[in-house]
C-alpha cells in the first residue's frame, strides 16, 4: 500500500506557501490515500505506550502543553501500518517534496504522536530555532469527534509585536486562523521568528482525545542554515 498521495503533495506550490501570511503554512486535504488514512486511523498506537506530559514548566511563563506523547524511534512496537508509513516518510521522495516547499536542499525529520484529552491546550508559542517546521496529520473524524470540541491548530498573527520568549494569550493576537482538522487533513508550516501557533482548550467528553501525528522538520547542515536565513530575509522585504 502507498500511504502518501505524492501527486497532491508535489503539486503544492512553494511560492504560494512561502508568501503565505503571517508565515508559510498550508492546510491540504487528502495527502494520505483514503485507504491508507483509514488503516492508520484504525491502528493508532495504544495510549499505554505514551508518556504523560502534564504540568511541565515552559519558558517565559507559558502555560504547560498537557498531553500524552509518544516519540518514534526505530524498533518500537507500533502497528505495521505505521511502520510502513514511517518508512515511506523516510524515503527520498517525501523529503524532496518538503525541501521544495521550504526552500532547502536537505533536512532531517523525526516523528511523534500526541493525544490530548479534555481540558488541555497548547498555549501560543513559537517553535525552537532548531526546527524548520512541522507537518501535522490529523486523525479525528466525525465518527469520534465533534468539531465543537476544538482540536484545530490555530495560526496566530502578532503583527510583529511580540517577543517569541513571552507568554501571550490567544486574545493578544491580531488574527487567529484555525486550521481544518477533521478527517484526512494535514497542516504544514515553516518556522519563522513570528511563527506563533497553538491549540485552544479541548472541550470533549471523557475518554475522547485529539489525536495527531507530527513530522518535525529540522535543519540539516550549515549551508542549509545560511540558505534558510537568506530566504527569510528576502521574504521580509515584501
Amino acid at each position: 500500500m502507498e500511504y502518501l498521495d505524492f501527486d497532491r503533495l508535489e503539486a503544492l506550490d512553494p511560492v504560494s506557501f512561502q508568501e503565505q501570511v503571517p508565515y508559510p503554512w498550508i492546510n491540504p486535504e487528502n495527502l494520505l490515500e483514503p485507504a491508507a488514512f483509514e488503516s492508520l486511523r484504525a491502528n493508532l498506537p495504544d495510549i499505554e505506550m505514551f508518556d504523560c506530559l502534564f504540568d511541565k514548566k515552559r519558558r517565559a511563563g507559558q502555560k504547560p502543553h498537557d498531553r500524552y506523547a509518544l516519540e518514534y524511534r526505530d524498533g518500537i512496537p507500533v502497528p505495521e501500518p505505521w511502520r510502513a508509513f514511517i518508512a515511506e516518510l523516510k524515503g527520498d521522495r517525501y523529503r524532496r517534496a518538503l525541501c521544495r516547499l521550504v526552500g532547502l536542499k536537505s533536512l532531517s525529520i523525526s516523528f511523534h504522536w500526541h493525544y490530548t484529552p479534555n481540558g488541555c491546550s497548547v498555549s501560543p508559542h513559537c517553535d525552537s530555532t532548531r526546527k524548520i517546521g512541522s507537518h501535522v496529520f490529523y486523525f479525528n473524524t466525525k465518527q469520534d469527534w465533534d468539531p465543537a470540541w476544538g482540536g484545530e491548530t490555530v495560526i496566530l498573527d502578532d503583527g510583529g509585536r511580540l517577543h517569541r520568549r513571552s507568554a501571550p494569550s490567544f486574545q493578544a493576537f491580531d488574527r487567529a486562523i484555525p486550521s481544518q482538522a477533521m478527517g484526512n487533513r494535514s497542516l504544514i508550516f515553516a518556522r519563522r521568528g513570528n511563527s506563533w501557533h497553538g491549540v485552544r482548550e479541548i472541550r470533549c467528553p471523557e475518554g475522547r482525545m485529539r489525536k495527531v501525528f507530527i513530522v518535525i522538520l529540522n535543519r540539516d547542515g550549515l549551508g542549509d542554515r545560511i540558505r534558510f536565513a537568506l530566504t527569510r530575509r528576502n521574504l521580509a522585504r515584501y
